[in-house]
């Protein structure tokens, strides 16, 4: 037998789950049981997303990896808590040293490209501040895996073989660290076949049992400032011992009777609340209703061009959040969605892989969280014995002088990745996300709008295709759309690419609370599951 585990002619049905004790989803079975395996021994909503998070740059590296950053919303004893891991740009970068070396534009992977990583860091911080169980607990299971093996899943080895691919084509001897410790032979591992990484178990003990302070200013950090110096990079010693993680004010708006939470700037979770304050008091039919999709379109075009041009660093912003929040702000962007597609322009003022994964305790606590080093394996560098694969986060800076979200030493970049979190009269109604670069907001729009103005359970919010605004006039829309939806924007305007690859729809979980009862839905474009109790 020759099975092809990506191809699933004949369409199925994921049902929702429900559990009274404890929820995990996650996009990898084997984090989702790394999660429940805490829940299981009596650990709390955020020991389980701490293991998860542990496990995942072991068993999905094609998203995150320990040179991630990390956002995360934390509902602990009633209250609602916003960490920023996101890490700044290297001091000593800039538009003029990039152009030194040769570059006319922002480079998307290599040495250059990489930001001071912020999941550890994060990650050792909510554990100091939330935890009840051990780091030799959060971290057994990655430390197993990563020791022992796990047989790699079907979409990542796809996702993984495209970026052995990618750094075999550039053929830099930068990136011969990469074959060395993530592939077999210079290819990537096969769907079923088992992978192993020592060097990361041993990384992985390392962080352990220093409490990440390796990570920073110990033999790790000497470690990654040493292999990025040698490859003549920007990111020091000095950057990495001065990053801080950060509680944030969550920010919200109301719709339909939810109050819906983001993380604010440097993260773009804003453009999900601007969009849905521009829709709020638009009439919506059904979903099949190429009207309504429309509409849709075009709140998350104009919400995402202001998210694009206006967030960066929060001290680097001319325009703040509750100018772009305001009700005004959504009632001039709302009179411009007409019955036909437009290019959008910036709003006049006054003044792509990614891990997410939700968890639930028995007593009502809550985790929304996400850990990425940007496309795939972030820069493509890895510090040679470590395992460890470091973000291509400074390729989201902009290449231009003088704007919010231009390349400096020492700033935020403008972050897509972005947790979502719902309560209701303060208190705790679900925890969501979707990944996928800068389809993160447009989706989590699509499926919050499925379940509260379509009525779609959480699977099938999930299930329901999706459209992504690609720029201009441009949208590419899921296959399974019915011909009238397509056909319907199409006469509107749009120019519409129909697509069977859903790997760039984004890939979400879903936990809701509903009195003592957890009720979870998972992605069907990944390898994804729920563990419920």
């Amino acid at each position: 037998m020759n099975f092809d585990y990506n191809k699933y002619p004949y369409p199925s049905t994921r049902r929702v789950v429900f559990g009274k004790k404890g929820m995990v989803a996650t996009s990898s079975p084997y984090a989702t049981s790394a999660g429940a395996k805490i829940l299981l021994e009596g650990g709390n909503a955020i020991d389980a997303a701490l293991a998860a998070s542990m496990t995942l740059p072991v068993v999905e590296p094609t998203g995150n990896g320990l040179g991630s950053d990390m956002f995360a919303l934390i509902y602990f004893e009633g209250k609602l808590y916003g960490m920023n891991a996101s890490g700044r740009s290297p001091k000593n970068i800039s538009i003029d040293a990039l152009k030194k070396k040769g570059y006319e534009k922002m480079p998307s992977c290599g040495v250059n490209v990489i930001n001071t990583p912020g999941l550890i860091g994060g990650s050792m911080k909510l554990h100091e501040d939330f935890s009840t169980v051990s780091l030799d607990k959060i971290f057994e299971s990655a430390i197993s895996y990563a020791e022992e093996g796990f047989a790699v899943t079907p979409q990542i080895a796809k996702l993984w073989q495209e970026s052995a691919d990618k750094y075999k084509n550039l053929n830099r001897q930068e990136f011969n660290e990469f074959f060395k410790t993530f592939t077999i032979d210079g290819r990537a591992p096969r769907a079923g076949e088992v992978f192993s990484c020592k060097n990361l178990a041993e990384t992985l003990r390392e962080i352990r049992d220093t409490k990440g302070k390796s990570f920073y200013e110990g033999s790790l950090a000497e470690k990654i400032s040493n292999e990025v110096k040698r490859l003549g990079g920007f990111l020091s010693a000095d950057d990495l011992k001065n990053f801080t993680p950060k509680y944030v004010e969550p920010i919200s708006t109301n719709y339909r009777g939810l109050d819906i939470w983001e993380i604010p700037p440097n993260g773009h979770g804003i453009s999900v609340l601007m969009a849905l304050n521009i829709l709020n008091k638009m009439e919506l039919k059904d979903r099949r209703d190429p009207a309504t999709m429309h509409k849709i379109v075009e709140a998350i075009k104009l919400s995402l061009t202001d998210a694009k041009t206006f967030v960066a660093d929060p001290d680097s912003m001319e325009i703040k959040i509750k100018e772009l929040l305001s009700e005004e702000y959504a009632e001039n962007r709302r009179a411009e969605i007409k019955d036909y597609a437009i290019i959008p322009n910036s709003y006049a003022i006054k003044s792509s892989d990614t891990v997410y994964f939700a968890t639930a305790d028995r007593y009502g606590n809550m985790v929304s969280m996400i850990q990425s080093n940007y496309a795939g394996f972030g820069s493509g560098i890895v510090v040679p014995k470590t395992g460890i694969a470091l973000n291509n986060r400074v390729e989201n800076f902009y290449f231009e002088e003088g704007l919010a979200n231009s390349l400096e030493g020492g700033k935020l970049p403008y972050h897509t990745i972005i947790p979502g979190f719902m309560t209701k009269n303060g208190n705790a109604f679900g925890a969501f996300g979707i990944m996928g670069a800068f389809m993160q907001p447009q989706a989590h729009v699509q499926v919050l709008m499925n379940m509260l103005d379509f009525n779609l359970n959480p699977q099938a919010a999930l299930d329901a295709p999706r459209i992504m605004w690609t720029g201009d006039k441009n949208i590419e829309l899921e296959c399974d759309f019915d011909d009238d939806i397509i056909d319907g924007l199409k006469k509107r305007g749009h120019h519409v690419r129909v697509i069977d690859d859903f790997k760039n729809m984004g890939r979400g979980q879903i936990i809701l609370k509903k009195d003592d009862v957890y009720i979870g839905g998972t992605e069907k474009r990944t390898d994804s599951n729920i563990f419920a109790f």
